[in-house]
């Protein structure tokens, strides 16, 4: 049994409240919040705001298949430190997460680490191919309540619309990587003025908006929940506001690197800037960030993809695209938008919890018995981020040496202090 401790002196979010407060954490579980609780160890919130544990709906944690670049231990390291007490686990591995045996996998190793929870979704098609619908009742049995293809988007429509029925009798919800392939071959970057300078091929919007068009419309028949993974244009915010209007069950998320960066950054050829779907013009960036105010956007999600580096230092057009996201998540948040603190907890934990059914555990309130998975951060300390210093396995984030606004300073997961002053404890 971990022993018991306190933080003291953060200010507490909440859906219905803020308020600064000690909370006191014993077994696992919140036994008080209140003022000067005492206990043999006190972790220091001065300054901060604590709130439920973060939760990602979009992590690459590679194993198996690919633990060069990551594996999910120490992809759950750069998770805690990052604030997440949970994370979701796209199923591009290999072998894919479309079987049980794989699944399981996931979750045990997830478990093995102990630094968070490690919540395997489930393939839409057999091999992430587009061909054959996996076994989605007996891996919904096992758990799963998130299904994607992440990386390849569904292009066969009957084949959607039949899994969509199916989701809609199981109560699972479908995640859809929202490109129309046909539009994309060889594209390496948003096709626009930067794209066309450069004399390289051209990634258009309408590529991402004809399948958000097109699900939403196979939602709308099949009334199955749906959620759109690293939304990026403009209008693809519009569709999406407009479907949610109507009162279909749709969610959305938006990554932090494509509310921070523009596609103007390709100039460089720089791969570590080449992402799926691209970075795009300062038009769109403005318009995801209303997405977000308005609530349109209902989470931020890392799209956290580590590639090893003699992949990711290719020439742009055959680099892997993909960023580092989960310890940097917050500052860039925080430096690129301007958000309350209930918006960051909102978009970065209790949604996301919603989302991919985990309330349970995580995105609860703060609250006498509640599950100890918490998030202690700050939205002020000014930090420079480092590629050498990152927990990652890789090294490709976008953000090295670029100065951020905001950091973890303590993760508590099941009640267990696991990352202490920025520390990962294990």
């Amino acid at each position: 049994m971990n022993a018991p401790f306190v933080i003291k002196g953060a200010t507490i979010v909440n859906p219905d409240a803020m308020f600064v407060a000690d909370v006191a954490i014993s077994n696992g579980i919140i036994t008080a919040v209140g003022e000067a609780l005492e206990a043999d160890l006190v972790l220091d919130g001065t300054g901060c705001y604590l709130s439920s544990g973060f939760v990602d709906l979009h992590t690459h944690l590679r194993e198996p298949g690919k633990e060069e670049a990551e594996t999910i231990e120490s992809g759950s390291r750069a998770a805690a430190l990052g604030g997440y007490t949970a994370v979701v686990a796209m199923p591009n591995t290999d072998p894919a997460q479309d079987n049980v045996a794989t699944v399981r996998f996931v979750r045990d190793q997830g478990v093995k680490a102990g630094l968070c929870e490690v919540v395997p979704s489930g393939c839409i098609t057999i091999g992430r191919l587009g061909k054959q619908m996996v076994p989605y009742a007996r891996l919904a049995e096992e758990g799963v309540t998130l299904f994607t293809d992440d990386g390849t988007g569904v292009q066969d429509a009957l084949l959607m619309q039949r899994a969509l029925a199916i989701a809609a009798q199981l109560g699972v919800t479908m995640a859809q990587h929202c490109e129309v392939a046909s539009m994309t071959k060889g594209a390496v970057m948003h096709d626009g003025e930067c794209c066309s300078s450069m004399g390289v091929p051209g990634w258009p919007s309408e590529a991402e908006e004809k399948m958000v068009q097109r699900d939403i419309g196979l939602v709308r028949s099949t009334g199955a929940k749906m959620h759109f993974l690293h939304l990026s244009t403009a209008g693809s915010v519009s569709l999406v506001r407009a479907a949610k209007a109507e009162g279909l069950p749709i969610t959305a998320e938006v990554t932090p690197h494509h509310l921070a960066l523009h596609d103007e950054l390709l100039r460089s050829f720089d791969p570590v800037f080449k992402v799926n779907p691209p970075l795009r013009t300062a038009e769109d960036i403005e318009a995801l960030k209303a997405g977000i105010a308005d609530g349109t956007i209902d989470a931020v999600a890392t799209d956290h993809a580590p590639h090893a580096g003699h992949t990711k230092e290719q020439p742009l057009d055959v680099a892997p695209p993909g960023m580092l996201g989960l310890e940097t998540a917050l500052g860039v948040l925080n430096t690129a938008t301007v958000v309350s603190p209930q918006q960051i907890a909102s978009l970065m934990s209790w949604a996301p919890a919603r989302i991919a059914e985990l309330t349970e555990r995580h995105g609860r309130s703060i609250a006498v018995g509640e599950p100890a998975n918490i998030a202690v951060w700050d939205t002020t300390s000014v930090w420079t981020v480092s590629r050498d210093n990152l927990s990652s396995k890789s090294r490709n984030t976008p953000y090295h040496g670029m100065d951020l606004r905001g950091r973890v300073r303590h993760t508590i997961f099941n009640g267990e202090i696991v990352v202490r002053d920025g520390k990962a404890l294990k």
